[in-house]
């Protein structure tokens, strides 16, 4: 699937990213041939949407906007419904509604009064999911907003959003795992939001991002945080609110020691907040059968998850290569 193949080439028209291009066209390329049999109805639903009017994009809180007014709503609801789930947004395509399981408008507002101005910057967004953050980066001026997420169906939910946009931004989402990129600094932010605690190797995750950030570039990390003194993590046994591959949870100062001998400098805890309902929820959008937060909670006591454990709290810290 060579959809993104011209946004790539236009996109790395840029002297430092020009030097990661090659691989990461050659990564998304393979990562493209996978066997996986939604393929063609994924592929068939953005072929529809690519032949739809192009509208003006914007930022209509908590909704990333799209106007035209000769988009058919019924037709348009239809295709993006064979990308279901939709877990980032929300985003409104004139009067119809994409209400994405997470509010990411709630989470953005909690980042960007703490971080520098992301004007002229080059910017990479880890784990992006299907890019809602990603274009949030670009709408506030980024030079280029890079989006990595190995999940190839929110490689398609990005295409489908970024074809409807009459003027697209400097922003592009690629199926590649933090790990293959190349080992280049080029980013002056490098924002990483809901990965950390995914990872069997937390150190190997900071020191990759480290790596990518130029002289005094700011990281963003936003992770999954538990109660406790320096040196103390949970580690979920099996699931953790329902989701796999949960492997270590810090504490706050674990947190920031983490960071410091990953030689990130300047550490700032800027936010902590508990996960609500409100912002993480059920939605048509994710499917009929769909789970969210008020499923992973224990019914008689929001406090725990249904496994027993502390209920999610996040927090977001910002420090400096």
């Amino acid at each position: 699937m060579n959809f993104f193949l011209d946004d790539l080439s236009t996109f790395f028209d840029d002297s430092l990213l020009n030097k990661i291009s090659k691989k990461c066209l050659e990564i998304s390329n393979q990562s493209y041939q996978v066997n996986n049999g939604n393929i063609p109805k994924w592929s068939q639903a953005i072929d529809t949407i690519d032949a739809f009017p192009k509208g003006k994009i914007a930022l209509k809180k908590p909704y990333i906007s799209i106007n035209h007014d000769s988009i058919d709503n019924e037709s348009l609801t239809a295709e993006l419904r064979k990308l279901i789930p939709w877990r980032k947004g929300p985003f409104m395509i004139n009067d119809l509604v994409l209400a994405s399981e997470w509010d990411g408008d709630m989470k953005w507002q909690r980042i960007s009064r703490h971080i520098k101005p992301l004007e002229n910057k080059r910017v990479l967004d880890v784990g992006a999911g299907n890019g809602y953050f990603t274009l949030r980066m670009a709408m506030e001026g980024a030079k280029r907003a890079l989006g990595i997420e190995p999940f190839l169906l929110f490689n398609y939910q990005f295409r489908a959003i970024k074809s409807m946009i009459k003027s697209p931004l400097n922003a592009l989402l690629l199926p590649v795992k933090l790990e293959e990129m190349p080992k280049i600094a080029i980013f002056d932010t490098v924002f990483s939001m809901g990965v950390l605690y995914h990872q069997r190797d937390h150190m190997a995750h900071l020191s990759q991002l480290h790596e990518l950030m130029v002289a005094d570039a700011e990281l963003v990390l936003e992770t999954l945080v538990v109660e406790g003194p320096e040196n103390f993590v949970l580690v979920p046994k099996g699931r953790y609110a329902q989701m796999r591959n949960v492997y270590s949870i810090p504490s706050i100062k674990t947190l920031e020691s983490w960071l410091n001998d990953a030689n990130f400098k300047n550490i700032r805890v800027v936010d902590v907040s508990k996960t609500t309902t409100a912002e993480q929820r059920k939605t048509p959008w994710i499917g009929e059968n769909g789970s969210s937060l008020e499923d992973f909670l224990d019914p008689d006591d929001d406090s725990l998850t249904i496994e027993g454990y502390p209920a999610p709290t996040r927090a977001i810290v910002v420090c400096e290569r």
